[in-house]
């Protein structure tokens, strides 16, 4: 038995097992399944709702290379450290004018949102900045194992970017077709990503202890998303929002 089996009483589960449970939190917890993001994908959003999210989730999409610059500090090998640089290169792009964040603008744009409006964070809504504030704090102040697990809802993104995609072509033809080049992009990326940082979670995790907290941190990453889109949802009470005015007509 294990010293940590010994002090505990608990058994580390096999790796299968821990898959098994991260994979259980993302299925049954990650923010597909929310409120908003069904009617999103039902066609049910006003436009001025739509935009509210854009605008809104675009907070979070600009704290990505943040967040794992945070994760990438406190790696201990070049090779660790290049894999991730690899995703903050994804959002940040290698020159302007390229990259995840900039695909967000151009999502934007193609909704009728100005460029300027959406890149200043002024509808930006507080339960919006609280959530991603959230996130990136766990990102730097927590441990390496428990920053990588948090990022593990990219298990369950190439699913959603695919129904994203369709419910956008079918229901919201007004944004137009090349505003969707984020959501194709994220499908490959998201994939990899979520492969990558799944063998090192069940390569580090070999106690009880650290398993049980890779799930923790994979519901709290889950919680963040949940709770931005809680926000979201609000921000509309009484009328669609600052989002939906800087938008243009709703």
């Amino acid at each position: 038995m294990s010293p940590d089996a010994a002090a505990t009483g608990q058994v580390a589960w096999s790796e299968g097992d821990l898959e098994d449970r991260l994979r259980a939190v993302a299925d049954t917890r990650y923010h597909d399944r929310h409120p908003f993001n069904v009617r999103m994908h039902k066609g049910e959003l006003r436009p001025g709702e739509l935009r509210r999210w854009i605008v809104n989730r675009f907070h979070y999409q600009r704290h990505i290379p943040v967040k794992d610059a945070h994760i990438l500090a406190k790696f201990d090998t070049p090779g660790l450290r290049r894999t991730w640089l690899r995703r903050i290169q994804d959002h940040d792009g290698s020159r302007d004018g390229e990259g995840g964040i900039e695909r967000w603008l151009r999502l934007g744009e193609a909704a009728g949102i100005e460029r300027e409006r959406l890149d200043s964070g002024a509808d930006v809504l507080p339960g919006v900045r609280l959530a991603v504030d959230g996130y990136v704090n766990f990102c730097r102040l927590r441990p390496l194992l428990d920053a990588v697990a948090a990022s593990l809802t990219e298990l369950s993104a190439p699913g959603l970017m695919r129904t994203r995609i369709e419910a956008f072509e079918r229901h919201y033809p007004w944004i137009a077709a090349d505003g969707l080049t984020y959501f194709r992009t994220r499908i490959g990326q998201g994939g990899r990503d979520g492969g990558e940082a799944l063998a090192l979670v069940k390569a580090w995790a070999r106690t009880r202890e650290q398993q049980e907290r890779v799930v923790a941190a994979l519901a709290f990453k889950c919680d963040v998303l949940w709770s931005l889109l809680d926000a979201v949802e609000r921000g509309g009470a009484g009328g669609d929002g600052a989002a939906g005015v800087a938008g243009g007509a709703s």
